[in-house]
Order: structure tokens, then C-alpha cells, then sequence
């Protein structure tokens, strides 16, 4: 995914527990920089993570996180995955790999988070997380913007 993206680490957790943990699932150096819970704001009790804080443009920005609640500023821009604890035959995230290769030919985030919002059924291989309540969310917000 390096190859097509800027990956970014953006965790609610500590660095100090973060950081160690971020350099045995990094291995290959993919992710280009790493932000941890002092770069989410705290709003209502939860870590939010403001993905406008990133200084990139937000059509071209997505968030896989298993907590609605880390982005709530940005529904629209979510892609929702299942809480891993010690599954190791989990392959979600791998699940996900068509998904991104899909996204990195689009112009603009939104319009495959739409698609997909929109026709669930069309698409067997993701989670099925993904048509969840941020796909009500997302639009709402389209709706709301036009």
C-alpha cells in the first residue's frame, strides 16, 4: 500500500506504548509518519482523530479505524473495520486490499465511498462493516452538500 499511498499511523493511543508496538507491525517502513493521541483532539469524552488537522485535501483522505467515534468529524471519509484482539487467522485488512487498489485510480475519495455506500450487494469481497451506519452517515452528508 506504501506504493500508492501515504500511509499514516494516527492512533489514539500514547506514543510511548504506540510507538513500539507501530515499529513491529512496520516492518517494511510504510507508514510515513505516525500520530498519536496528542494529535487527536478530545471532544465528548473520546480521542477524535481531525483528519483536516493533516493538512492534505479531505477528498483525497480515508480513515480505517474500528472506532466510529475516532472520526466523527469525518463520517464521509471512513472506512469502519471490526476491533482486532489475538484472531490470527483475522484478514480483514487484507480483505480490504481490492478495495484500495480500486481507490488509488479514483480522483477523489468520496465518489468510491458512495458508490459503495450505494450498492452494497454489488460488493462481496469487504467487510460488511463498511455498509454500516457511517454509510447512513455518509449520505446524510452528500444530501446535506448537494
Amino acid at each position: 500500500m506504501g506504493q500508492l499511498f501515504e500511509c499514516v499511523l494516527f492512533t489514539a493511543s500514547l506514543a510511548k506504548y504506540a510507538d513500539p508496538v507501530a515499529d513491529l507491525l512496520d516492518r517494511w517502513g510504510v507508514f510515513r509518519a505516525r500520530l498519536f493521541r496528542e494529535s487527536c483532539v478530545f471532544h465528548r469524552g473520546n480521542y477524535v482523530k481531525d483528519l483536516s488537522r493533516l493538512g492534505r485535501e479531505l477528498s483525497k483522505v480515508i480513515i480505517v479505524d474500528n472506532s466510529p467515534a475516532s472520526y466523527i468529524f469525518h463520517p464521509e471519509n471512513a472506512v469502519p473495520v471490526q476491533s482486532w484482539f489475538d484472531d490470527m487467522t483475522d484478514t480483514e485488512l487484507l480483505d480490504l486490499i481490492p478495495f484500495f487498489e480500486g481507490l488509488s485510480q479514483e480522483d477523489d475519495v468520496y465518489s468510491m465511498l458512495h458508490r459503495l455506500c450505494m450498492k452494497p450487494a454489488a460488493n462481496h469481497v469487504l467487510p460488511t462493516a463498511l455498509w454500516s451506519a457511517d454509510c447512513r452517515a455518509f449520505r446524510r452528508e452528500v444530501s446535506i452538500q448537494g
